[in-house]
């Protein structure tokens, strides 16, 4: 029943809408009523806009330690980790300062510049990150990479916006499977690729610039990509409305379906209109950011630790991989994000919910990183397969947690507001994992000097 009512709400909604003719969001909604499947341009948009804003975020991880110990600023070897830990946190800082401020923007001036402008600071900056001489400059250029770079709040906004209500999980989808991926493709370029002189020495002689700046390749590549980006986004349309008689959207009436009224009363022309609240008193968003915010800490705590406590040696209580060990695990974790995110995904939240299926997967994940320790009795062959297995695991959960409060936080807020909800909720998000990095570092530091540190990537998820 609610299902019909529903396809009513639509139908009148296509028989009241109004157009303007100079308005590209109006463009954007007529298009959408035109048409009921999606557009898989739109999605390979959305794809490659966020990826091109999250490669950046963690390509880093795999060669940092080594980038830091090339810089020789520490004193032992056991406090290269603090100093790993500030340049990953330099980029969630810049970006915990600005988000809010390019969620504003995007809602009074459009998605599309912000994004844009968000993909040309990575061809910029992320550039000048390889090519960093000394630590205060790395930090410099990745804090300047993060504040500048405020695409992948208004991203979602975006991707709510250019898709049909019905089609709105798979826009989200899309968001966070690219995310995901970026976040173990970006690390798994930066394993691969950094210190190509010592790994591919048949193409990159030694003595030459590669040479000179062991970590550029990765930035390099990443950056090339971004340009291709940049230049792809020029046809990216916009969903933003110019004017102000804005659209009622079906999710009010989804509101009051859900608080018990009839369709007879989501037709109503008489309702009085409700009185405005400002966002911060919007307590579903309040509370999906909060939760947000908590698995963003759990989240960049693990990625930074997980790539230390990696090549960390064995007699500090890591596994002793290589920069392409590291990247291999990663790289076969962001296939098998793609593969569950495109296809398995929606049919689960669709026959749990975006809720419980976020509590479900966050309560299985407990026990998940607390298996971690027991892994560096593992070796060889059996160590890979046992690792991989666990990264994927670990990785899927992240994903759907992430989508599931991606969904909630959109569909609390109408249009005009996305831009700055999802600019506060990466504000905060930012502000926490700018604390994850710092904190995984220095607590891998002094793990290494006291404890067992194979015992940590669990400590910190749980603590």
């Amino acid at each position: 029943m609610e299902e019909g009512i529903r396809e009513s709400l639509l139908e009148k909604k296509k028989k009241e809408e109004v157009y303007y003719e100079n308005c590209p969001g109006c463009k954007v909604d007529k298009e959408k009523h035109l048409r009921s499947d999606i557009s898989i341009l739109n999605l390979l948009y959305i794809w490659l806009a966020v990826l091109c804003g999250t490669l950046p975020v963690c390509s880093l991880f795999p060669f940092v330690y080594f980038m830091v110990k090339d810089f020789e600023i520490a004193e032992r070897e056991e406090d290269i980790s603090s100093y790993a830990g500030y340049v990953g946190s330099a980029f969630m800082l810049g970006r915990a300062l600005t988000s809010i401020l390019w969620g504003m923007v995007s809602d009074r001036y459009g998605r599309k510049p912000v994004i844009v402008f968000g993909v040309i600071t990575v061809v910029i900056f992320n550039t000048l990150f390889g090519l960093s001489t000394n630590l205060w400059m790395a930090i410099a250029m990745r804090f300047l990479l993060g504040s500048l770079n405020g695409l992948l709040g208004p991203i979602k906004a975006y991707a709510t916006e250019i898709c049909r209500e019905e089609h709105q999980a798979i826009g989200l989808s899309t968001v966070v499977a690219a995310w995901g991926v970026g976040l173990v493709v970006g690390p798994a370029l930066g394993g691969y690729l950094a210190q190509p002189v010592e790994k591919y020495p048949n193409i990159f002689p030694k003595n030459s610039f590669w040479d000179k700046f062991p970590y550029f390749l990765p930035c390099f590549i990443i950056s090339v990509f971004a340009f291709v980006v940049a230049i792809a986004c020029i046809w990216l349309p916009e969903t933003l409305h110019n004017h102000k008689d804005n659209i009622k959207s079906v999710d009010e009436d989804d509101e009051s379906l859900e608080a018990g009224g009839s369709s007879n009363e989501a037709e109503n022309d008489d309702i009085p209109p409700k009185k405005k609240r400002s966002i911060f008193q919007n307590w579903p968003l309040i509370s999906s950011v909060i939760v947000y915010c908590v698995f963003s800490l759990h989240d960049i705590a693990y990625q930074e630790v997980f790539s230390l406590w990696a090549v960390s040696p064995r007699r500090l209580g890591g596994l002793n991989f290589t920069t392409d060990n590291v990247g291999t695990v990663l790289a076969i974790s962001g296939i098998a994000i793609i593969i569950y995110q495109l296809s398995l995904y929606p049919i689960i939240q669709k026959a749990c919910g975006p809720v419980t299926l976020a509590r479900l997967t966050g309560v299985l994940s407990i026990p998940l990183v607390q298996s971690y320790p027991f892994m560096t009795m593992f070796s060889g062959f059996t160590l890979y397969v046992v690792i991989s297995i666990a990264s994927i695991l670990k990785n899927v959960a992240t994903e759907t947690i992430a989508t599931g409060l991606f969904i909630l936080q959109n569909r609390a807020v109408e249009q005009h507001e996305r831009g700055a909800a999802n600019g506060i909720a990466m504000t905060a998000m930012s502000a926490f994992k700018t604390i994850g990095p710092a904190a995984g570092g220095a607590l891998l530091t002094w793990s290494q000097k006291r404890l067992d540190a194979s015992f940590l990537p669990g400590m910190i998820i749980i603590n």
